[in-house]
C-alpha cells in the first residue's frame, strides 16, 4: 500500500475518550479534505491510559471503527508513550511515568494493542510508540532498572505474538530513544537488545509462548522509533544510525518526523546576550527541553532543560547548541534561530530507495506554547507540516 503517512493526535489537547473523539471530529474531516481528498486519511491516534479504558467500554470502539470508514480513514499507529495528561499541565520529565518496570505501563500498552488490533486494516501492520524504559535521572544503577523492565516488554511481546497466531495482524512495539531517557541513541539501543532483551528475554519469551526461534519473535514485535529531532538533538546522523541497526537486526517501526532547535554560539558577549533573549521565550514551563552543546572537538555535554542550559550560555566554550523543541518542519529559520529540517530531509532522501519503514508521523506538539510569532490556527498548521512532507516524500 506504499507509505502511510499522518499526524500524531496529541496535538490536540483531552485525556478522556470523549475529548480525544469531539478533537477528531473537529479537526480531521478538514485536515483530510486537504491533504488526502480521495484516498483513505491514516490517523495516528494517541489515547490517555483512561481514554484507553473507555474506548474499550460499552459500543465505544464499535462506533469509532464506524466513524473511520464512514469518513474513509483508519488508524495504523498510535502513541503509547505519554500515559496522563499531556497538555494545560506541567509535564517535563513526568511523562516517562509510569515506566517499563511497572504494571502501569504494561496494561496500558496491551490497551493500546487491543484497541490497534481492532481498527488496523487487513494486510497492513500497526505500531504504538512508546518510552525509552525510563528516565536517567531517576535511576541510581541503569542495569537495574533495565533488568527490572525486561519480564513486561516480553509479556507483551507473547500478547502480540498471540494476536498475530489469531488475527493475522503484525503488530509491534516501537521504543522512541529521547534525550535523558535510558536509550538516548544508537548504542544504547543496540546494547538494550544485544545485552539484555534477547539474551534475557528470550527464555522469558519460551516460558509465556511455544516459539522455535524467540529472538526473530522479539525483533518482530519490539521495533525503534526514529524521532527524527531526537536523534538530530545528539548529534547522530540518519543514515549511520540506520545502517547500525540494520546490522543488528533491530527494525524501525515509525519515522516520527520532528525538527529540533538549534543554534550556533557567537563569539561576542553582546551577541550572547542577544540570544538569550531570543531563546527565553522557548524555555516554558510544559515540556522537557533537553539541551546538548556540541564542543570544536566533538565532545557533548547535556542539559536537563533550556532553562538550566541558558544560565551557560554567555560562559560556554560550545560551537552549537540542539534543544530537544518540536518546532514546525516547514520552516527551516526563525530569525537567527534555526531548525534541524536538513536532517528530517536527510532521512527522507535517504529512505527513499530502502524498505526501512513505511509509517512517517509528523509530532510537532508544541503549538500551543510557541512564540507567538510562529504560531499558526492549528488546522492551518497541521496541514502545512503534511503538505510538506507530503512533497518531501
Amino acid at each position: 500500500m506504499g507509505n502511510h503517512y499522518t499526524y500524531c493526535t496529541n496535538i490536540h489537547p483531552g485525556e478522556t475518550w470523549g475529548e480525544v473523539k469531539k478533537s477528531l471530529e473537529k479537526y480531521i474531516p478538514g485536515v483530510k479534505k486537504s491533504v488526502s481528498p480521495d484516498q483513505a486519511f491514516g490517523i495516528g491516534l494517541r489515547l490517555s491510559s483512561i481514554a484507553s479504558e473507555q474506548l474499550l467500554e460499552g459500543e465505544n470502539l464499535h462506533e469509532f471503527k464506524q466513524w473511520l470508514s464512514e469518513n474513509n480513514c483508519y488508524v495504523f499507529t498510535m502513541n503509547g508513550f505519554p500515559y496522563g495528561s499531556f497538555h494545560d499541565t506541567v509535564v517535563k520529565d513526568d511523562v516517562h511515568t509510569p515506566d517499563w518496570t511497572t504494571d502501569d505501563r504494561l496494561n496500558y500498552s496491551i490497551r493500546l494493542f487491543d484497541i490497534l488490533a481492532e481498527l488496523l486494516p487487513e494486510n497492513m501492520h500497526g505500531g504504538v510508540s512508546t518510552s525509552p524504559i525510563s528516565y536517567k535521572y531517576w535511576h541510581e544503577n541503569i542495569e537495574d532498572v533495565i533488568t527490572e523492565s525486561i519480564p513486561n516488554f516480553i509479556k507483551l511481546v507473547a500478547h502480540l505474538y498471540e494476536i498475530k497466531q489469531s488475527t493475522g495482524k503484525l503488530l509491534h512495539l516501537d521504543i522512541e530513544p529521547e534525550p535523558d531517557g535510558v536509550l538516548e541513541n544508537t548504542k544504547e539501543v543496540v546494547d538494550f537488545f544485544s545485552k539484555h532483551l534477547i539474551p534475557k528475554g528470550a527464555k522469558l519469551l519460551k516460558e509465556l509462548v511455544d516459539v522455535a526461534d524467540p529472538e526473530s519473535v522479539i525483533k518482530e514485535h519490539i521495533r525503534a522509533c526514529y524521532d527524527v529531532c531526537h536523534f538530530a538533538v545528539v548529534y547522530e546522523k540518519p543514515e549511520d544510525v540506520f545502517k547500525t541497526f540494520a546490522e543488528h537486526g533491530i527494525k524501525i517501526g515509525k519515522i516520527q518526523v520532528s525538527a529540533a532547535l538549534k543554534l550556533d554560539i557567537p563569539a561576542s558577549g553582546k551577541e550572547r546576550e542577544l540570544l538569550h533573549a531570543k531563546l527565553l521565550p522557548f524555555a516554558e514551563s510544559t515540556y522537557l527541553h533537553q539541551v546538548v552543546e556540541q564542543y570544536p572537538d566533538d565532545s557533548l555535554k547535556h542539559y536537563r532543560d533550556l532553562s538550566v542550559a541558558l544560565n551557560d550560555l554567555v560562559t560556554t566554550t560550545a560551537r552549537e547548541w540542539r534543544t530537544h523543541f518540536h518546532v514546525p518542519i516547514f520552516l527551516s529559520q526563525y530569525s537567527e534561530l534555526s531548525s534541524s529540517q536538513e536532517e528530517i530531509i536527510e532521512t527522507l532522501d535517504y529512505l527513499k530507495d530502502s524498505n526501512i519503514c513505511d509509517h512517517y508521523e509528523v509530532e510537532t506538539y508544541t503549538w500551543d506554547v510557541l512564540p507567538e510569532n510562529i504560531q499558526l490556527e492549528l488546522s492551518e498548521a497541521i496541514i502545512r507540516e503534511l503538505k510538506w512532507l507530503k512533497e518531501k516524500i
